[in-house]
């Protein structure tokens, strides 16, 4: 597979015909190596129009989401993020090359250990991967200026977005499948907060992220 080729197509094919126009992603998309992220068994797929499957049930998300969280969220090179969800690394790298510093957390601690390896590999040394229960966030307690989940919400609720800094945004994809809605908050105050909603989708949830009390039996 000629992966160069495969990343322009995917850049032009899908990520920008789906509204990422901003130029920092595109050319992040078009250089990164996705491919090297992706499962051995998956690695003909890297550039395709698709989720990709990982362990433990979780999924790479498609391209062109990955694209459209990224120019959500626009990050900048003084701003920190925090990533809910490491899983391949992928976003971990994205996150890394665009913002100062990125603390990425993730249950799995196979995840945690192979994005660390690639990302090593990359030459990207901003961010920090800790294996923990990222729907708690026990002991966290600074602000972040970004703040990307890369699992589902069943129900949305503030949790996140009381770890924003003012100004800060917060990517999350929340509610049932098989729509659910891609949503950014931004914290324009100490008490406020706009909603936006981005687009509809469909995303594994977070492993024990909070079940919406009508879901219970």
């Amino acid at each position: 597979m000629d992966t160069e080729l495969a990343r322009t197509q995917m850049v032009k094919q899908q990520v920008r015909a789906w509204d990422v126009l901003d130029l920092r992603v595109l050319e992040l998309l078009d250089v990164l190596p996705r491919d090297r992220f992706v499962p051995p068994a998956y690695r003909k797929l890297a550039y395709a129009d698709m989720q990709i499957p990982l362990a433990h049930g979780e999924v790479m998300m498609a391209p062109k989401v990955e694209g459209r969280l990224l120019q959500a969220l626009d990050p900048q090179a003084n701003e920190s993020a925090l990533e809910i969800g490491t899983g391949s690394g992928f976003m971990t790298a994205c996150l890394a090359r665009l913002a100062g510093e990125v603390l990425s957390l993730d249950i799995h601690a196979d995840f945690t250990a192979a994005a660390g390896r690639l990302l090593a590999d990359l030459g990207i040394r901003n961010a920090l991967l800790e294996t923990r229960d990222a729907t708690r966030l026990d002991g966290v307690t600074r602000r972040f200026d970004l703040i990307a989940v890369t699992g589902s919400l069943p129900d949305y609720d503030t949790h996140y977005a009381e770890h924003l800094n003012v100004g800060g945004r917060l990517f999350v994809i929340a509610g049932q499948p098989p729509i659910m809605e891609a949503l950014l908050i931004t914290r324009v105050t100490e008490t406020a907060w706009a909603r936006e909603s981005l687009f509809e989708t469909s995303l594994p949830p977070l492993v024990n992220a909070p079940v919406p009390a009508a879901f219970h039996f």
